[in-house]
């Protein structure tokens, strides 16, 4: 069996001290990681909880469940689902109010790292995407139903790419000549993407793939992330405890307006003001405290080149 405490293998958390740091953890707390991943941050957790703490792990995919059941810790038991449904899984453990949440949103590096989950486009695999490969469709699934209109505007608005309505004209017009052995794999699809990107740009950008806005894109709309994100802001405070602390490391411009705009809100900065005195009026007590953002350091970013985009932010409730 495996120690929950012991970093294992090539995978390593995004901004581990930051998160750790920021969810000011109680020996004798009670938290959540709701993105478990392969543990890294979990482990961090464990490693600053006493004998009386507490830590429940979720996570959607599979593989991650069955990796955090090898785990030997009491303090310590992970759930299979989303992170949205936080409420109704620590509801089945006897959990009504927590200490602090953690999320890492996006991608976690096992999964990226597969190529049998088609997440890369470095590395040639079915072309799927799913974080729970048992629920849901596909990316190719939706492809197959999708209309170019469709795709233009996913890849619009999940991956904020400029070339969205000629990649979505290519990638139809490749269904069309090929029919049903139409993209198949990452390495087709990546490979039409790179044809009209490069195409389209007089200097291509430096060290970015020109596929990397549509898989992104793609990933977000099959996994409904940014729902995801949506749900679980809309339950999440009633969870915290009054002193409780809520960490939300985010990849994403989307993901992290989506909390910046979230902490603002519960924290009162958008509320009504005095006509006279400019003040605020607070028809509610704010919920949430921000406490700030941090971003990766040039360490952080040398030590694992996939924290570059990292936002870390985090908010205490009131």
């Amino acid at each position: 069996m495996i120690e929950a405490t012991q970093q294992r293998g090539a995978h390593r958390p995004v901004m581990l001290e930051a998160c750790i740091e920021a969810l000011a953890i109680r020996p004798d707390g009670v938290y959540v990681d709701g993105t478990f991943g392969r543990g890294g941050h979990s482990a961090g957790i464990l490693a600053r909880l006493g004998p009386a703490g507490r830590l429940v792990a979720i996570d959607r995919d599979p593989q991650a469940v069955a990796a955090g059941r090898e785990w030997e810790d009491r303090r310590f038991e992970i759930a299979h689902g989303r992170f949205s449904q936080i409420g109704e899984l620590l509801a089945a453990r006897g959990v009504t109010q927590v200490d602090g949440v953690l999320l890492d949103l996006g991608v976690s590096s096992p999964q990226f790292d597969d190529p049998a989950r088609g997440f890369s486009f470095r590395n040639d695999g079915p072309l799927d995407m799913r974080m729970d490969p048992a629920q849901g469709m596909s990316a190719r699934d939706w492809l197959v139903q999708a209309s170019e209109q469709d795709i233009a505007e996913a890849l619009k608005n999940y991956g904020e790419e400029r070339f969205a309505v000629p990649l979505a004209k290519a990638i139809a017009a490749r269904f069309r000549n090929a029919g049903p052995d139409a993209f198949r794999t990452t390495g087709e699809l990546a490979a039409v993407v790179a044809g009209v990107v490069r195409r389209r740009h007089k200097k291509p950008p430096v060290g970015k793939d020109p596929a990397t806005r549509t898989f992104q894109a793609l990933r977000i709309l099959v996994n409904q992330e940014l729902e995801e994100l949506a749900l679980f802001l809309e339950r999440i405070v009633a969870l915290l405890k009054p002193g409780a602390r809520l960490v939300v490391v985010s990849f994403h411009s989307l993901e992290d307006r989506m909390v910046k705009q979230f902490f603002a809100r519960e924290s009162g900065r958008h509320a009504a003001r005095d006509p006279v005195t400019g003040a605020a009026v607070h028809l509610q007590p704010p919920r949430l405290r921000s406490i700030g953002r941090v971003l990766p350091d040039a360490a952080e970013t040398h030590a694992n080149p996939r924290a570059r985009s990292a936002v870390l932010r985090v908010a205490q409730r009131t």
